[in-house]
């Protein structure tokens, strides 16, 4: 399974790579279990098209406000927006995980509903902050059913 992130503060990193861990240790028990492989994405990254399909994960950046009528543009992760619109890649996007802070009520995760909404693909997950083991369970199983 390929994952295409964006971290800023290092939360989605540290998700992916617990998630890659963890994918790794179940395609050694059993090699039908997909493994992952991560591709981060950052305002330095050479934007290439993508040939295999992939899951997006972002985290949540607005610029402040309720998320709702108000505080729901995105911040700080436009680069991700901006590769996912080069070369069409948002086309292989088999779905999108999101990330924030549950304190920011309407506007957890608003960013990754945002790109499903936009580009056509499902939001499949969520997580908070850094996640927690359960939450690296739960989303692998997700992309391994929606990874097809």
């Amino acid at each position: 399974m390929n994952i295409l992130y964006i971290s800023i503060s290092g939360n989605t990193r540290a998700f992916a790579k617990h998630l890659a861990e963890y994918a790794e240790k179940m395609h050694a028990e059993d090699p039908v279990n997909p493994e992952v492989t991560l591709k981060e994405i950052h305002e330095n990254s050479d934007f290439t098209k993508e040939t295999e399909p992939f899951f997006t994960f972002v985290p949540t950046y607005l610029d402040g406000g309720n998320g709702l009528d108000n505080g729901d543009t995105e911040i700080l992760t436009e680069t991700m927006r901006e590769y996912l619109e080069h070369e069409d890649n948002h086309k292989l996007c088999l779905g999108v995980v999101g990330s924030g802070n549950k304190n920011f009520n309407n506007q957890y995760c608003l960013t990754a509903k945002q790109y499903a909404q936009t580009f056509g693909f499902p939001f499949l997950a969520d997580y908070e902050l850094r996640g927690t083991p359960s939450d690296v369970t739960r989303i692998y199983q997700i992309l391994a059913e929606n990874n097809k």
